[in-house]
């Protein structure tokens, strides 16, 4: 089989299928993409085919590209990802660069609650490598795919601490609370599409709303005065995260939108 025939094999021309199926041979013939292009004659020796057509397989099952090359780009890394781990997904960048954008001290002191691949944490550690950053995760297999990515980075201002939420923290306060934390509710019809991801790191009760109430209630007593929560959370729950900000008596609420126009990102100041 010639590597043109291989891409032909799922998807139209031009589909994001097709485009999966080159990323899929990129990284299993280990060459770049735009050599791949170049040598669409090639032949696929017995193994690599085998290969292709076991990992097609599983694409078509409903697995994450990411799961079968071990790897998910995000900012401006390459993230390794495990099935511990959920996929890092261009929304989160979202929560990356509204932070980013806050008047934070130059030596800010920040957490990242449920870091799982370190995609958060250490997206912020490559802008801003004067800030002290504290990633935390209840499932210790995912805290060490973060260290595993962040020692990848050598992102030394980055530690990590094991358990649910502030649980996992020693007493200090921060300057920042960031978070992507679960926000689907257990009965959505989206989890049907999630279903090789940890349904602990997707799923929360109260609507997939306790965990956001938990990050708020408790982070008050967490942060310095004027430090900020940034949360991420559906894309139908904006009004419901606010009410739960105003509840807990932050001020300068806003919400940001996604890429598709969706409400993805709140957050507030403590006073």
């Amino acid at each position: 089989m010639k590597i043109a025939e291989a891409l032909a094999l799922r998807g139209e021309p031009d589909s994001y299928e097709r485009q999966e199926n080159a990323w899929l041979l990129e990284h299993l013939l280990n060459i770049p993409l735009l050599m791949l292009k170049l040598a669409m004659d090639q032949e696929l020796t017995g193994q690599q085919q085998l290969d292709y057509l076991q990992a097609l397989h599983r694409l078509k099952s409903g697995e994450p590209l990411a799961y079968i090359t071990g790897s998910q780009p995000f900012w401006t890394l390459d993230l390794n990802v495990t099935t511990d781990t959920l996929v890092p997904r261009p929304d989160t960048e979202i929560l990356v660069e509204t932070v980013l954008n806050l008047n934070l001290p130059e030596n800010a002191s920040i957490v990242d609650l449920g870091t799982g691949t370190g995609a958060i944490a250490l997206s912020l550690a490559s802008e801003r490598p004067a800030w002290s950053i504290t990633a935390t995760d209840i499932h210790l297999p995912a805290l060490k795919v973060a260290q595993g990515n962040a020692e990848k980075y050598a992102f030394n201002q980055v530690s990590f601490c094991c358990g649910a939420w502030y649980a996992a923290l020693s007493a200090q306060k921060f300057d920042l609370i960031v978070s992507n934390p679960p926000y689907i509710d257990a009965a959505d019809q989206h989890m049907k599409q999630l279903a090789c991801e940890p349904e602990r790191a997707l799923v929360a009760a109260d609507r997939g709303l306790s965990d956001i109430d938990i990050i708020l209630d408790q982070g008050r007593y967490w942060l310095n005065t004027h430090g900020w929560i940034a949360l991420e959370h559906g894309y139908d729950q904006g009004i419901a995260v606010r009410e739960l900000f105003e509840r807990y008596g932050f001020s300068e609420i806003k919400t940001v939108r996604d890429y598709g126009g969706n409400e993805r990102v709140t957050l507030g100041q403590h006073v």
